[in-house]
C-alpha cells in the first residue's frame, strides 16, 4: 500500500513538474512574441517618412469626388474617354511655379499679380475610363527629338503654349529664336532635342483683316474670307509633325464675310446695308473649308483640332463688368455650357465628325482634343482681376475689368497636356 502510494506521489510530481516546463516554455515563447513586436514598431523604418507638402487653401471635403474603385485592365482596353472625368484632388500640387518659370506672359501670371488664394493649383483632372498619368517631360522630349510642333490659333493658344514650355523647361531651358512684330507668333528650340515649337497666331485660320488693339477693343468689323486659308500656318504645314488647330469665339466678333473677293453678307452689323448672314453660318463654313484642306492634305504627322473653350463670366461680360469668384472645381451637372458656346461646340463636332470619316478614309491622321468639359468645369482658374498686377493695391474697392475666358499659369490649363501625350503616345 506505501509503496503504490510512492509510486502515485512520483507520477504526480513528475506530472505537475512536466506541466510547469510547458507553462514556463509557453510563457518565454509570449515574452518572446511581444518583445519582437515592441523593437519591430520602436525602430525606425527602412525607407524615410517624408514629410507631405504644406497645401495653403486645401481643396473642401465636399468638392471632392468618391474614390474609385480601379479600373479593370480589360476595361480600360476596350474603353477610354480622355474627356469625361473629374477633377480630382493633386496634394503634390503643379510641376512648375511662376518663379521657375520665366515664360508666363503677364496677364496670366495670377500669383505674380497677387492672388490671394492657391487651392485651385491642387487639382488634376482624372478620366473615369481609366488612368492618366502625368506629363512626362523628359520622355516627351526624347520622343520629339528631331521633331516640330506647332500650336496654331487664338489667344488661347498662346496660353496654352506657355503652359506647355513651362512644364518642359524643367528639363531643358528652350531658346527663343523667332517672333512677328506683336510676339502673336513665337518659335522656341530645345537644343540638346532639336525639338521645335511654335505658336502661330490665326484665331479665325481663314484669311482675315482685324482692326483692334492689345485689349480686344475693335475700331472697326472684322473682315473675314470664308474662302482662303491664312497662310501663315498653311504655308508651314507640310513641314510640321504635330498641330494642335483651334478657332472659337472670334467669330462671334463684329464681322464682315467675303467670298471671291466679294462682300457676302456680316454678323452683328446693324450700321451697314448688308444681309445678316450670321456667325453660324461663317463659323461652319469656315471650319468646314479648313477640315476639307486637312483631310486631302496627305499629312503624314498627326493633326489634333482642339475644341473652343467655354468663359466663366458671371453679372456680366468682359466689357460690362462679369467676374468670375469661384475658388473651387464644380462637378458635372452643375454647370452647363452658355448658349453661345454650345452653338460654337455644335458646330465643331458637327464638322470634325464628317472631317474624321474621310480623313481615316486617306491616311491622314486627324484627333478630337475635346477640352471644352474639362475646362467647363474649372471656372476657379483665371485670372479674374489678376489679369493686372496687384489691382486692389491702392483701393480695395477698385473697379476692375476680370479675364474669365483665360486660365491662370500654372492652373487647370497644365492638365491638357496629360491629356495630350497621352494620346500622342498610345493613340
Amino acid at each position: 500500500m506505501v509503496k503504490n502510494m510512492g509510486l502515485n506521489w512520483r507520477l504526480w510530481s513528475l506530472h505537475k513538474h512536466n506541466h510547469l516546463l510547458v507553462k514556463a516554455a509557453v510563457s518565454i515563447l509570449l515574452m518572446g512574441l511581444a518583445f519582437r513586436l515592441l523593437f519591430v514598431h520602436s525602430t525606425v523604418p527602412e525607407t524615410p517618412f517624408v514629410e507631405k507638402p504644406v497645401i495653403p487653401n486645401p481643396p473642401v471635403s465636399e468638392d471632392v469626388p468618391e474614390i474609385r474603385d480601379p479600373i479593370p485592365e480589360e476595361v480600360v482596353a476596350e474603353k477610354c474617354d480622355l474627356f469625361t472625368g473629374d477633377w480630382i484632388p493633386n496634394p503634390s500640387g503643379p510641376v512648375y511655379t511662376n518663379e521657375s518659370c520665366q515664360l508666363i506672359e503677364t496677364h496670366q501670371n495670377c500669383m505674380k499679380n497677387g492672388r490671394p488664394d492657391s487651392a485651385y493649383l491642387y487639382w488634376r483632372w482624372s478620366p473615369r475610363d481609366c488612368e492618366l498619368p502625368q506629363f512626362d517631360a523628359y520622355r516627351f522630349l526624347e520622343l520629339m527629338r528631331n521633331k516640330a510642333w506647332a500650336l496654331i490659333g487664338d489667344s488661347i493658344t498662346r496660353n496654352h503654349v506657355q503652359s506647355l514650355l513651362c512644364i518642359l523647361s524643367k528639363v531643358e531651358q528652350p531658346d527663343h529664336v523667332y517672333h512677328d512684330k506683336g510676339y502673336k507668333s513665337r518659335r522656341w528650340v530645345f537644343p540638346s532635342y532639336n525639338f521645335t515649337i511654335s505658336v502661330l497666331w490665326s484665331p479665325f485660320l481663314v484669311q482675315a483683316a482685324i482692326f483692334e488693339d492689345m485689349n480686344g477693343v475693335s475700331t472697326s468689323e472684322a473682315e473675314l474670307h470664308l474662302d482662303q486659308l491664312d497662310k501663315k500656318w498653311v504655308d508651314q504645314y507640310q513641314n510640321l509633325n504635330y498641330m494642335i488647330i483651334s478657332t472659337g469665339k472670334w467669330f462671334l466678333k463684329d464681322t464682315i464675310y467675303y467670298e471671291n473677293g466679294t462682300v457676302v453678307g456680316c454678323h452683328s452689323c446693324s450700321n451697314k446695308n448688308l444681309t445678316k448672314l450670321g456667325f453660324k453660318f461663317a463659323y461652319q463654313k469656315a471650319l468646314s473649308f479648313v477640315f476639307n484642306f486637312i483631310v486631302t492634305s496627305k499629312h503624314k504627322g498627326m493633326i489634333l483640332f482642339r475644341t473652343a473653350t467655354p468663359d466663366h463670366f458671371e453679372s456680366g461680360e468682359w466689357f460690362s463688368g462679369g467676374v468670375c469668384p469661384k475658388t473651387a472645381p464644380v462637378k458635372e451637372g452643375e454647370i452647363e455650357f452658355k448658349d453661345l458656346h454650345g452653338i460654337l461646340r455644335n458646330i465643331e463636332l458637327e464638322e470634325f465628325a464628317k472631317a474624321e470619316k474621310k480623313a481615316q478614309e486617306n491616311g491622314v491622321n486627324l484627333k478630337l482634343l475635346d477640352v471644352s468639359k474639362i475646362s467647363l468645369l474649372r471656372p476657379d482658374g483665371h485670372p479674374g482681376p489678376y489679369r493686372f498686377f496687384h489691382p486692389f493695391a491702392n483701393d480695395k474697392n477698385a473697379t476692375v475689368q476680370n479675364d474669365c475666358l483665360h486660365w491662370c499659369l500654372p492652373g487647370p490649363i497644365d492638365s491638357w497636356n496629360d491629356v495630350i501625350m497621352e494620346m500622342v503616345v498610345n493613340g
